[in-house]
């Protein structure tokens, strides 16, 4: 038997495959490119055309589409990022005592004690400290993301960078760029400043303790990880499946729920991936709450409900089958 975790961001939708042993059989890391629904039923896709897939036991959700994904492929646990990451990293080295997240839009900083979480906090105010700046900063320098961590890596002297903001990072950037400054010691700049970022919103006031995990897509890049290092004094590990941590942690949760639960699974098979999905939005005007429904169908069945203040509308959701 296997467990499924999905975990569905603004930026990648992921997917793990794990056994009963803990161990990552499969892992999907798709962009997201504003189409949940289409990332989750490609992803099942994709899955579905891997042979031999034992029985899947349990399905666990997470991301900010943890919601749409429980609706459209048959959840039995919905969590938060925060605990899942969690639970992966502790999964991954029972050590671990600080967590270190970074993603498209959102970062994180997860405190650990004895695997339990102790603290957290997140910051989804400013692009200054996320994934999707690297991204751009990559594309305007005609990049591939993968190789600022090795131009970073290259650098002899890192130019100071303003990296409070977005908007006055890339102005910094481009000033320092028509000063003459390498190629090379402008990225290793921008990374130290996307870590000042971090430490200064996401991580400040928390007690920063060994040893420190490194998650998210921005953990592949080199120069970040080093910057973390150099902020820090201390060594930042980057667990090998930190891409799909998110997705790991759900399908383990999965996994500790459907062990003690006589319960069968909700999950609707990979044949979720290849049916007609649609969504409807419309304003409800049966009392003051004007609530902005949205209803996840896939034909005239009636899979999810979201927004719906007083539930009128997911009571109203067609039975398993």
């Amino acid at each position: 038997m296997e467990y499924l975790g999905i975990d569905v961001g603004s930026v990648s939708t992921d997917f793990v495959l794990m056994d009963e042993n803990l161990n990552i059989k499969e892992q999907l890391y798709l962009k997201t490119k504003g189409n949940p629904i289409g990332a989750i039923q490609k992803g099942m896709r994709r899955l579905d055309e891997q042979k031999n897939i034992p029985e899947i036991r349990g399905v666990g959700v997470t991301g900010s589409g943890r919601s749409l994904a429980a609706a459209l492929v048959g959840a039995d646990v919905i969590k938060n990022e925060i605990t899942t990451h969690a639970v992966a990293a502790a999964a991954t080295d029972p050590e671990i005592c600080t967590v270190l997240e970074i993603g498209g839009q959102d970062s994180k900083i997860i405190l650990l004690r004895d695997g339990i979480i102790s603290d957290f906090a997140m910051n989804t105010v400013c692009a200054a400290g996320t994934g999707s700046f690297l991204d751009r900063q990559a594309e305007r320098l005609g990049l591939a993301v993968s190789e600022l961590g090795e131009y970073a890596a290259r650098a002899e002297n890192p130019v100071r960078i303003a990296g409070r903001c977005a908007v006055f990072a890339e102005s910094d950037l481009i000033h320092k760029q028509q000063l003459g400054c390498s190629l090379e010691d402008i990225i290793a700049g921008m990374s130290e400043a996307l870590v000042r970022n971090y430490l200064a919103n996401v991580a400040k006031g928390k007690q920063i303790k060994n040893k420190i995990c490194f998650q998210g897509g921005v953990a592949a890049n080199e120069g970040i990880r080093r910057a973390f290092e150099k902020a820090l004094d201390a060594e930042v590990q980057v667990p090998k499946y930190h891409k799909v941590m998110g997705a790991y942690g759900a399908a383990i949760l999965a996994k500790e729920k459907m062990e003690v639960s006589d319960e069968l699974t909700a999950f609707r098979g990979f044949r979720a991936g290849s049916g007609t999905i649609t969504s409807e939005t419309f304003r409800c005007g049966d009392c003051g709450n004007q609530c902005e429904v949205t209803l996840l169908k896939e034909g005239e069945r009636q899979l999810g409900c979201f927004s719906d203040r007083c539930g009128k509308y997911q009571r109203s959701a067609a039975l398993p089958l």
